[in-house]
């Protein structure tokens, strides 16, 4: 099921960051710092916007910030705390494009790990992204050496958390990634690694950007 009721129960304890939001946030503030030294718009979508922490530190950072999230705790949260803030009940399964408009920057961080349908996700993705805009996208990192690091040291099951309702249900590579991106039609597509040594990695996130009209 694709509906956005499917995923509507993913739980949040409050609306303070999750423990990978610090880990992302310094690599997300660096690319979108350097991005809009440019003279780009300082306007960022927020794609599974959660409990609204990440919209609200960014528009801290003087960020125009307005986004969906398919969690009805989430979003009750986010506009308890930052009622300021366009942060609304909605999934990439919507027409998020013609409620919101298009942004020069669309944030999507530790989201695409948890879809359904990645293809849908990655063309709505696409569809929000302004010509020559950005899309920084991360998800847990998987590569052979920290695979191998988890089978060796019998963690597999606590990281593959299959008792998590709502949790993750896609494992993501740099080459599966870039593949979802590319056919979204996104280019100059590259990564970094967060958090822990690069080859045991926490997290990666994906930057790309949409071709000019």
């Amino acid at each position: 099921m694709k509906a956005a009721e499917a995923i509507s129960g993913y739980r949040f304890r409050d609306a303070g960051h999750a423990g990978s939001h610090d880990i992302l946030l310094p690599a997300i503030r660096s690319q979108l710092a350097a991005f809009h030294a440019k003279g780009n718009e300082k306007r960022v979508f927020d794609l599974g916007c959660g409990n609204g922490s990440i919209a609200a530190t960014l528009a801290e950072d003087g960020y125009e910030v307005c986004g969906v999230d398919p969690s009805v705790e989430g979003i009750a949260q986010a506009k308890a705390a930052f009622p300021h803030l366009r942060l609304e009940a909605g999934s990439a399964y919507d027409d998020l494009v013609a409620r919101f408009g298009r942004f020069p920057v669309v944030i999507s961080l530790e989201v695409v790990e948890h879809v359904y349908a990645p293809r849908d996700y990655a063309r709505t993705l696409f569809d929000l992204v302004e010509p020559s805009g950005l899309a920084l996208v991360s998800t847990p990192y998987h590569g052979y050496w920290k695979n191998l690091a988890l089978a060796l040291s019998g963690k597999l099951d606590n990281h593959f958390t299959a008792l998590w309702d709502h949790g993750h249900i896609k494992f993501w590579s740099f080459r599966t990634l870039g593949l979802l991106l590319r056919e979204a039609g996104f280019e100059h597509i590259r990564f970094l690694r967060t958090g822990r040594v690069p080859i045991l990695a926490k997290s990666m996130i994906a930057i790309v950007r949409k071709p000019a009209a």
